[in-house]
């Protein structure tokens, strides 16, 4: 009997329909010689730390690095998952030969070979590989069926790299919780997620770090086009001024006029993550959310297999080219026009030598009825097939060089002398918009009357990453490569792979080390901590990381031994281990300021070790001490002269309430203190040198009023009170209007940071 072995239950159901097996059974299909089963993706897993040495359950930097002389697997504890692992074992006792059905890439190789190895299967194995579930490829594919052993190598990759995260993210997750955590903050710590993390964190710094640099631009406008001063902008205000008077002055004169005839290139086809990208920026689907829809389409027949690195097509897929298209009749009105003619075949989609296991995702021709965002997807993937066969996009690029006086300027634009592959893109329902960039006909020697400016402007701190320009971010290990071609190099050196790249960055979400902002990606505060702990440079290097990739790939290839990755890793390991164990500072990392405003805060106070296991507020780096009349920093008389003392104003302060203003910024209103022999009431916060200051209870004493008060600076009665859109006064119910917007600020800040002080003074200066 021919056993099968399928990774969904799905495609164990095309397959077996395929090959005859129509019998359905526990757990698989039977029939015509065949019995076609099937895992849940992953059955088998690698050891758990405690699988290899008892001791190894306990975290304890002690037990530290935990390095396995040989690495092994076993089933998954799960009552479902190990009655089909049974079922599965059973039949391969019966076969007289096994065909891993797996889904054709590095991830499929590996959950296959590890059931086969746990099952003890010792026979032949053969290989179906197969880049679409239609019953065509299924019938191609068994027709072509390859020894095992052939991918050897793709399984030795797949093995060396769960390997790596599981020696990586074992010790690193454990040494960094173990060190640095904070109470019940368990710190995650991976070789692809941790220098992605770096990514947003850095670029996030580099945003709030910025200072806008001042910068004037000269434009005029002649006959509605914007023409620029020919050698750009300028740093001096008064290098700019002396030539925007000259050219007032005089007529604007055409100088000349350069015309290049030009061809536009269709867009590449999809790789999984081009495709995320789109799907990201035109439709704001997540990468999860693009790979999941994707997927589905896969296993409902109508494109091919999408976990997929690669933007080109194999020559073989050429002559099936004029039967998908044919087969896609919802599209007829774009592929009507190649009917029965020479398809154009350029090295720009067919190239064997940029396609190793499987082509870019193109459609199969099937067509079936799907979900909005489902068609959203296919529908984008269908016209980029379409579109490289279309002609080239002709078009006329042209320079106009104009003076006035002697100062040059310049205007530059496009005219699409023929659309070719831009019809397939074109909505018919979609108004008629002008075409920006295009350029109105100019003569040399014209001269008119034209409008100058000079503009004051500022330089622009890079965008933040949205899902979209991170994943191109992580597919070129954090270089910014806009050139397509350029880019397709560099992949060989991406972090992560296509298929993991979504779910490294799901797995930051779920950490809470990330957050959404609309469309863009930010680090949380316990993310950007995380990332600022960590000393070692390897670990937050995109690059490196990178180069692990490429390493892998090259094991892939079998240009590079399985056995020699493991032992770099160990070794990165032992001395990373060795490395943070040194270090003599803890960072005390907590998730509390990542909950939301309205998540009770109860628990986040009562810590264990009190007041002590809270970092110094002053300097950020010691502890807290307790001493004998006093708190104060484990850095005082070094380096930080933070005290707090037990007793202040005549009242002693609880633990409790000092942990509160740790914690909140203040304590609650306590009653006791002695002020000029009256007992006063109110509370305790820090002043801007981290001293102790008494904010008497309203009422209760009189307080002149400077900036840093809460005061209101239009009655001097009320305290400021922030809205969910806008300030105002306390003593609005006692007819005091006061009240400032936020959109008010944010103008009259221009841009700077809105601190505490910042927004008092706006209000006391308006």
């Amino acid at each position: 009997m021919k056993v099968c072995i399928a990774e969904k239950p799905s495609v164990a159901r095309e397959i077996a329909t395929v090959v005859g097996a129509t019998k359905k059974c526990d757990g698989y299909y039977e029939g015509n010689g065949y019995a076609v089963t099937y895992t849940f993706g992953h059955l088998c897993t690698l050891f758990e730390p405690n699988d290899y040495k008892p001791h190894w359950k306990s975290w304890d930097l002690n037990n530290l690095p935990m390095l396995p002389d040989k690495f092994k697997t076993k089933v998954v504890k799960n009552s479902g998952i190990q009655k089909q692992f049974n079922i599965v074992k059973k039949l391969f006792d019966q076969a007289s030969v096994v065909i891993n059905c797996g889904d054709a890439g590095q991830e499929g190789e590996l959950i296959q070979r590890w059931v086969i190895d746990q099952a003890g299967y010792k026979g032949e194995v053969q290989r179906l590989w197969i880049s679409s579930l239609t019953t065509e490829a299924i019938k191609e594919g068994f027709e072509k069926l390859q020894p095992s052993a052939q991918y050897d190598n793709l399984y030795y990759a797949g093995f060396s790299r769960a390997i790596g995260d599981w020696l990586l993210g074992m010790n690193a997750t454990r040494l960094y919780t173990l060190k640095h955590g904070g109470y019940k903050q368990m710190l995650s710590v991976g070789r692809v997620q941790t220098p992605t993390l770096a990514m947003l964190v850095n670029r996030f710094k580099e945003i709030e770090n910025f200072k806008p640099q001042p910068y004037w631009e000269l434009q005029t406008l002649y006959r509605e086009t914007l023409f620029s001063y020919e050698e750009g902008r300028f740093l001096k205000v008064e290098d700019g001024e002396k030539l925007a008077n000259i050219v007032k002055e005089h007529d604007f004169e055409i100088v000349s006029t350069t015309k290049k005839a030009g061809n536009e290139y269709a867009p590449k086809l999809f790789d999984l993550t081009g495709l995320q990208v789109y799907c990201n920026t035109k439709f704001g689907f997540s990468a999860d959310e693009t790979l999941k829809i994707v997927q589905k389409l896969y296993e409902q027949k109508v494109v091919t297999y999408p976990r997929v690195d690669t933007t080109f097509l194999p020559n073989d897929v050429f002559p099936k080219v004029p039967g998908i298209l044919k087969k896609l009749n919802k599209y007829a009105t774009l592929t009507q026009p190649l009917d029965g003619k020479k398809l154009k075949k350029t090295k720009k989609v067919f190239d064997d030598s940029k396609v190793t296991d499987h082509h870019a995702i193109i459609p199969t021709g099937q067509q079936i009825n799907l979900q909005y965002a489902q068609q959203q997807v296919y529908d984008i993937i269908v016209r980029r097939f379409i579109a490289v066969f279309y002609p080239d996009c002709k078009v006329s690029n042209t320079t106009v060089l104009g003076k006035a006086e002697k100062v040059m300027f310049k205007a530059t634009g496009k005219e699409i002398l023929e659309k070719g592959w831009r019809v397939v893109f074109e909505n018919p329902e979609a108004k008629n918009t002008t075409e920006k960039g295009l350029l109105p006909t100019f003569v040399k020697g014209e001269k008119g009357p034209h409008e100058p400016s000079f503009l004051e402007k500022e330089t622009k701190p890079p965008n933040q990453f949205t899902e979209a320009t991170l994943l191109r971010a992580m597919e070129t290990a954090g270089k910014q490569v806009d050139d397509d071609e350029l880019r397709e190099l560099m992949k060989e050196n991406g972090i992560g792979r296509p298929s993991t790249r979504a779910n490294i960055i799901e797995t930051l979400f779920r950490r809470k080390y990330i957050k959404r902002n609309k469309k863009q990606v930010l680090p949380t505060v316990t993310g950007i901590q995380l990332i600022d702990t960590i000393q070692n440079e390897m670990l937050k290097s995109a690059e490196l990381t990178g180069k692990w990739e490429k390493q892998l790939k090259d094991i892939e290839k079998g240009t590079f031994s399985a056995g020699s990755f493991i032992k770099q890793m160990k070794r990165m390991v032992d001395h990373l281990v060795y490395e943070v164990r040194s270090e003599t500072k803890k960072a005390n990392i907590s998730a509390v300021n990542n909950k939301p405003a309205t998540a009770p805060k109860k628990k986040a106070v009562k810590k264990p070790e009190g007041l002590t296991s809270e970092a110094c507020p002053k300097c950020k780096k010691g502890t807290i001490r307790k001493g004998k009349s006093a708190y104060g920093c484990s850095e005082f008389n070094k380096t930080c002269d933070f005290v707090m003392p037990f007793k202040f104003e005549g009242k002693t302060i609880s633990e409790k309430q000092f942990i509160r203003l740790f914690q909140k910024g203040s304590t609650v209103n306590l009653k006791g203190f002695k002020i000029n022999d009256a007992s006063v009431e109110g509370l305790l916060r820090f002043d801007e040198n981290y001293k102790l200051k008494l904010e008497p209870k309203k009422g209760k004493v009189a307080v002149k009023s400077t900036p840093e008060d809460n005061s209101c600076p239009k009655c001097n009665k009320g305290t400021i009170l922030k809205g969910k859109t806008a300030y105002g006064c306390s003593e609005y119910k006692a007819g005091c209007d006061f009240r400032f917007s936020f959109d008010d600020i944010r103008e009259k800040a221009k841009g700077q940071p809105l601190t505490k002080e910042l927004v008092f003074k706006i209000f006391r200066e308006n």
